[in-house]
């Protein structure tokens, strides 16, 4: 089996990007959603992704919900992507997804942020994971950018937007309602998804930040 691991540094050379363009509707969900972004896989890789949180609020969360999430692909009466989270020794088994439909680790992220959120601020978790699924299929800004991977340089789409910069219910989120979803996407990367990332802002009493990044490929062979 051959381990890839990226250079951290490519996280770091993204930098700031200066967003300017806006995608909506379906050029939004053509970008996020991607067809086909685990086609060159075969049966028996792993992506291997990076998820850390930090929050001021639950501190215990930090502990609980940092650590690896590990996608497998295994052939059935269709090739399944699995999913599955890591601590050390401890495995969990977060669900299995067809892999035609492409990486599903977006819907995971997305998933968790809802709950790290309904468990912090209160409120109705539908509501929550309502919100955030029509800002990723409503408009957000876009910046296109190089980074550094491995000592290559690589073209990044860099997409950000504030799924509760106009909810009506904001005064009532608890340092949430300037949240921030930032993702970052590379044909480069295998899965596409370089980091996906939930920000509140530094001032945000909450101190929330959820980030899930790609850190390594396990070949089959």
């Amino acid at each position: 089996m051959r381990k890839h691991l990226l250079s951290l540094a490519i996280i770091a050379a993204l930098g700031a990007p200066a967003y300017g363009a806006v995608l909506e509707g379906n050029a939004l969900y053509e970008t996020l959603f991607k067809s086909g972004t685990l086609s060159q896989m075969e049966e028996g890789d792993k992506l291997v992704y990076r998820r850390e949180v930090t929050n001021k609020v639950k501190p215990e969360t930090a502990t609980r919900d940092t650590g690896n999430v590990v996608l497998s692909l295994e052939q059935g009466d269709a090739l399944m992507a699995n999913l599955e989270f890591r601590q050390e020794e401890k495995h969990r088994n977060l669900g299995s997804f067809p892999a035609s439909i492409g990486n599903p680790m977006i819907m995971y992220f997305a998933e968790t942020v809802a709950r790290d959120m309904a468990e912090t601020a209160g409120g109705s978790p539908f509501y929550i994971r309502n919100r955030l699924k029509e800002a990723l299929v409503g408009a957000a800004e876009m910046a296109e950018g190089q980074a550094d991977l491995d000592g290559a340089g690589i073209a990044v789409k860099t997409v950000v937007m504030r799924p509760f910069a106009d909810d009506p219910n904001r005064d009532r989120m608890h340092g949430f309602e300037d949240l921030e979803l930032i993702f970052a996407m590379s044909d480069a990367v295998p899965g596409w998804y370089l980091s996906m990332s939930a920000v509140t802002p530094p001032e945000s009493a909450v101190g929330y930040r959820s980030e899930t990044r790609f850190v390594a490929i396990e070949d089959a062979e």
